[in-house]
């Protein structure tokens, strides 16, 4: 709470940042108290790792300081108020916390604990529900994270007719400390996420918080060494066409099943039995969560560097 309103009162843009990093690392440690440690790895990845970063490249394009608005705060107070009251009063009909009574433990959550092992056989049962009960939601999930990634695209320019940018991006390749910490920190980053994409079948992970982590890697070796060395790595144009590539492998795995005779993401009829189709079918999804999330994040992020560079370049 004190993080929450410190945010509210401060009108310096780049503590703002810095602090709701802060108050996602704080949300991502009560997760982890709920034994939600999936959605705690997601948050701080997610919330507090790479939006921080993105948030303070927006930063780079705008100013630190927030403009004084022109409209008093009386409006925004009125619906502010309206809506907090709404909300507090609709949680008087909610269930209490950890009610067993509560009908989510009356019949779905029952379901796939006790079913889960045999009909998926993922000993990870949030993976057995995100990537299979739930691979409708999870498609629906990957493909805003690409309309997302477009959105940013279009909102940047990207599409249109851009000035050839011959100004060097900026680095850190001049600290010897920075330089020699990030050549032995890329290496396990990208072997990290490749740990939690892979055993999201076993334990905490999968697609979203493996793509983020890889993101991550790159983007650490972008700020040391320089956006230009960074997309020799991984051009933007292959960055671009992973973003859809993602989506196509998760639809794909659909229409797959749907030609062997089964539903649409049914991943039974992957395999000679329904097990290991499920783990070839998860297997095969994540693996598209994790190309299109890897490849929209950086693209973000390099479309914002490459942005401040032609400001500079309009200003000149």
């Amino acid at each position: 709470m004190v993080t929450a309103f410190s945010i509210v009162f401060m009108r310096d843009l780049f503590a703002i940042v810095i602090l709701f990093g802060i108050y996602s690392l704080v949300s991502a440690s009560f997760f982890v108290n709920l034994d939600a440690v999936d959605v705690a790895l997601t948050e701080a990845a997610v919330g507090a790792g790479i939006s921080t970063v993105l948030m303070l490249g927006t930063l780079a394009l705008t100013t630190r300081r927030e403009k004084k608005s022109s409209h008093g705060p009386t409006l925004p107070l009125m619906v502010v108020t309206v809506t907090g009251a709404a909300l507090i009063f609709a949680t008087l009909d909610m269930p209490y916390f950890s009610d067993p009574a509560n009908p989510i433990h009356q019949h779905i959550a029952p379901r796939f604990i006790e079913q889960s092992g045999q009909e998926i056989g993922v000993p990870n049962m949030v993976t057995s529900v995100l990537a299979s009960y739930r691979g409708y939601d999870t498609l629906g999930e990957v493909v805003v994270i690409f309309a997302a990634g477009l959105g940013v695209l279009t909102l940047l320019g990207r599409f249109g007719k851009r000035p050839e940018i011959t100004m060097p991006s900026p680095s850190m390749s001049h600290h010897l400390i920075l330089r020699v910490i990030a050549k032995a920190l890329i290496p396990l980053i990208i072997l990290y996420g490749l740990y939690i994409q892979f055993h999201g079948d076993y334990g905490p992970g999968g697609g979203f918080q493996a793509g983020v982590i890889f993101a991550a890697a790159i983007i650490l070796y972008a700020i040391i060494f320089g956006t230009e060395k960074a997309q020799r790595v991984i051009s933007p144009t292959v960055i671009h066409i992973l973003m859809a590539v993602g989506v196509l492998i998760y639809a794909g795995v659909g229409v797959i099943t749907m030609f062997l005779g089964g539903n649409f993401l049914g991943y039974n009829v992957l395999a000679h039995d329904p097990v290991h189709g499920q783990h070839y079918g998860i297997l095969l999804v994540e693996l598209g969560v994790g190309v299109t999330v890897t490849a929209v994040m950086l693209s973000i992020f390099f479309d914002f560097s490459d942005r401040k560079r032609i400001q500079s370049i309009e200003e000149q």
